[in-house]
Order: structure tokens, then C-alpha cells, then sequence
């Protein structure tokens, strides 16, 4: 059965969607990717309402049976981490809110997955997602070339998600396991 996932790279200017199909046998094909913008100006409840209806609309075109949305990381940037989280919760509500199961990701899983490095730049993650889909050129802008590789790193690692939430930790990959103790470590 192919599975649809649709993967989201939060953010509150540029929030990054992309939605793949993967077969059983890990074959991967577009389905569609883009952002869905708000104006740095508005008032950020706007800011929000806009993404909010974006990421609804998305979910409601292309019926994911799957969400990949990108974990928040802890920045040296708070006003960053603080949109970026707050844009989390409006694709996990949107996905809860249709019985979607989803998946979060840290950047450096995805990167791991895609280019098989965890610390690879935007250019070289755009470079293997563009390989993988077949695409003549690179998915622009790079937040939703991130979408297409949270969803791609989703679907590859699809039994990873209920390692990450207490499972065993010999089934993650290093970043999750990382996670996973940070998370243990913050509920002491």
C-alpha cells in the first residue's frame, strides 16, 4: 500500500510543506510541495490564523495518512524557537484534530536519512531530496525542500516515532536516543 506523508518545516515567515507517496518498496514520488507565508508585519495572532489555514488546507487537498513535522530544537535564538514551536502546535492540532499520527523529527535525523550525514547543509539536503524524487531541479525555496525531507525521512523510519516515545532505544538512531535522554534529563 503506498503511504502519503505529508511533512511540515515550521517555521512563522516560511512554513514548508511538502507530501510524498512512498511505496512498500521505498520508491518515493511528489505529490506537492510549497510554503505557506506570513507577513512579518501582521500581528503574529494573524501571522498564526495564516499558517493555521495553510497547514489545514494542505492536509485537507493531499489526505496524508502520515505527518513528519520537524522537532524544536533549542536555539540561541529565542524569538526563532518561540515561532517555530508555536507553528508545531498549529500542524500537530491540525493533524490531532483529523486523527493524523505524526512523527517529529530533529533536523539532524532528516539530514542523516536524506544525505546519510547529520550535518549537512541546506544546498546538499536539496540536492539528495531532488535525487531521490527525480526532479530536474533543486525544490525551492530550501524550507520546502526540508518539508519534502522530514516527510521522505518519515516514511523511511516509520516505526522510529513509538522508539522515540519510550520504546527501545536500540531501534533509534543516534539523534533520537540523544533526545530521548535530554527529555528524561529535563523531567528530573
Amino acid at each position: 500500500m503506498t503511504l502519503r506523508v505529508l511533512g511540515v518545516d515550521p517555521g512563522l515567515t516560511r512554513c514548508g510543506i511538502g507530501v510524498v507517496d512512498v511505496e512498500p518498496d521505498r520508491r518515493v514520488s511528489l505529490v506537492y510541495y510549497g510554503v505557506v507565508r506570513s507577513e512579518p508585519s501582521s500581528p503574529i495572532e494573524q501571522r498564526l490564523l495564516t499558517i493555521g489555514l495553510g497547514l489545514e488546507a494542505a492536509i485537507d487537498e493531499h489526505k496524508p495518512h502520515a505527518m513528519a513535522v520537524e522537532r524544536v530544537f533549542a536555539q540561541h535564538n529565542l524569538r526563532t524557537v518561540m515561532g517555530t514551536a508555536q507553528v508545531s502546535g498549529l500542524a500537530l492540532h491540525a493533524a490531532a484534530s483529523r486523527t493524523i499520527p505524526v512523527g517529529l523529527r530533529t533536523p539532524s535525523e532528516v539530514k542523516a536519512a536524506i544525505t546519510g550525514y547529520g550535518a549537512a547543509d541546506k544546498k546538499q539536503v536539496q540536492t539528495m531530496v531532488a535525487r531521490v524524487l527525480g526532479l530536474a531541479e533543486l525544490p525551492q525555496p530550501a524550507d520546502a525542500a526540508d518539508a519534502l525531507a522530514l516527510a521522505i525521512c518519515h516514511a523511511w523510519r516509520g516505526a522510529a516515532p513509538a522508539a522515540a516515545s519510550g520504546g527501545d532505544p536500540s531501534a533509534m538512531t543516534p539523534a533520537q536516543r540523544a533526545w530521548l535522554a535530554a527529555e528524561r534529563a529535563s523531567k528530573r
